[in-house]
């Protein structure tokens, strides 16, 4: 029954409700537990983990296990299946933390475009994709890679976290496993850092939990269940959120001091065709260029509505100037999160603030 159920049913009723029992049980601060039971301790078990991890998996199609922040979730995943010598295929273009991380690895690391062209994957150990890319919003064909890399013998993992399991689910259109950081949309409240590797591989899902209790990179009980909690209205977040990113497009792509739009949802996009075949729904996130920095300082002193903030998928408006942080990108390029206020207040406000 539950595979029928719309998004917005699956994410409200992630959480069986027993008669008697609050919707969504409280969290769970044990660090020892009495044993005799399924748990024993706290840096191997929670149940307020658990309830998390069974509802994302049901979104992802896969089971899951759940980490302290999206980067505790893919540094985990990727010192469990790559060994010194691997070749691992990650995104030039994707987040510059994970090239930061892999290039400290004892192995060769080939950067392609999320765009591709792809080169052969004889050899490779893990092809990493992120897609649609951040900040730059390229897509790939998921499934087109997918078949190539298997082909080889290699691994496909997906960073899904602008897309979202209710975006996108990776594991569907072939990939063994989906890396998402629930810092930002699933969660959606700027308030928690969380995230999780979610796989149909059993095995694999087990070695990862094994690695996580190994090294200790926990989540807490009470970012879970806020997690959970956020969870909830993911289905109306997001669609609030892509309906405002489709005006601000509208509004902005003939505007003089914006270049380089990108938002893969747009028929004008050179990403939509391959989108609209794999994305089960558009976010809210948007990319841009304004002239320079001061620009988009300018921009961000006369807006009443968008705060400058690095992150991205919560309620709030937020504007990321992403050269300030490393990122090899023009200096007033900026990712515009569009968040969950009325349509045409938010239209307004950037209209004004250009």
């Amino acid at each position: 029954m539950a595979e029928a159920w719309g998004d917005g049913t699956r994410v409200v009723h992630s959480v069986p409700a027993a008669a008697g029992q609050p919707f969504l049980p409280g969290p769970v601060f044990a660090a020892p537990y009495h044993l005799g039971g399924d748990d024993t301790y706290g840096r191997a078990h929670n149940p307020t983990w658990r309830a998390l991890e069974d509802a994302l998996g049901g979104l992802e199609g896969g089971e899951t296990v759940l980490f302290p922040s999206g980067m505790a979730a893919i540094t985990t995943f990727l010192r469990v299946v790559l060994s010194p010598g691997d070749t691992v295929v990650l995104p030039s273009d994707g987040y510059f933390l994970v090239r930061t991380f892999v290039a400290e690895l004892p192995v060769s690391v080939v950067e392609v475009p999320t765009a591709g062209p792809y080169p052969s994957f004889d050899g490779v150990r893990l092809v990493l994709l992120e897609t649609p890319a951040n900040p730059g919003l390229d897509v790939c064909d998921i499934t087109a890679v997918c078949e190539a890399a298997h082909a080889a013998g290699a691994l496909v993992a997906v960073d899904n976290t602008t897309a979202t399991p209710l975006g996108q689910q990776p594991l569907r259109l072939g990939a063994d496993v989906v890396l998402c950081s629930d810092t930002k949309a699933v969660a959606g409240h700027s308030d928690v850092l969380l995230g999780h590797v979610s796989t149909s591989d059993t095995d694999l899902a087990a070695r990862v939990r094994a690695a996580r209790t190994l090294n200790g990179a926990v989540p807490g009980p009470f970012e879970a269940w806020l997690a959970h909690r956020g969870l909830g209205t993911l289905d109306l977040r997001l669609s609030r959120q892509a309906a405002n990113a489709a005006a601000l497009y509208d509004v902005l792509k003939t505007h003089p001091a914006v270049s380089g739009l990108r938002w893969p949802g747009a028929v004008e996009d050179p990403a939509h065709a391959v989108a609209v075949r794999q994305m089960r729904r558009f976010g809210g996130v948007l990319t841009f260029e304004l002239a320079d920095a001061d620009a988009v300082a300018r921009f961000l002193g006369r807006s009443r509505l968008i705060a400058a903030s690095t992150s991205f998928g919560g309620l709030h408006t937020s504007v990321d100037r992403r050269a300030q942080w490393g990122d090899p990108v023009p200096e007033g390029l900026v990712r515009l999160s569009a968040g969950c206020e009325d349509t045409a207040d938010l239209v307004r406000d950037v209209l004004g603030a250009l």
